[in-house]
């Protein structure tokens, strides 16, 4: 199968106990589903801002002067940047976008800078 190249799957972890974000040796799997005890799985996008950081989901985008948030949008079925401010108002996240952006840190350690 020449034509297909697997998409590497990395995570990082919200330790709700340490309010911790951190990279995880591993995460555990029952049915099929992945979890880890006491954290919250933050998937990386696939994508990159425009140092080469990576993107995960919940992280905070700086776009121009406005801020968003990367999240999974199961009705389109892909990333979506929604507006901080008001995450109802949300448009795509593509590979286009994310290289005009800065990422400024995860939303889960954002609660004392908002």
């Amino acid at each position: 199968m020449d034509f297909f190249t697997p998409r590497k799957l990395m995570f990082k972890a919200w330790n709700k106990e340490t309010k911790l974000l951190m990279r995880l040796n591993s995460i555990d799997c029952k049915k099929g589903e992945l979890f880890k005890k006491d954290h919250v799985l933050l998937q990386f996008t696939g994508l990159y801002d425009k140092q080469q950081d990576e993107i995960y989901e919940m992280d905070v985008m700086l776009i121009g002067s406005e801020k968003f948030l990367v999240m999974w949008d199961e009705t389109r079925n892909g990333w979506n940047l929604a507006l901080l401010t008001n995450p109802s108002v949300a448009k795509p996240f593509l590979k286009e976008s994310s290289g005009k952006a800065t990422r400024l840190w995860s939303y889960f350690e954002s609660e004392k800078k908002l």
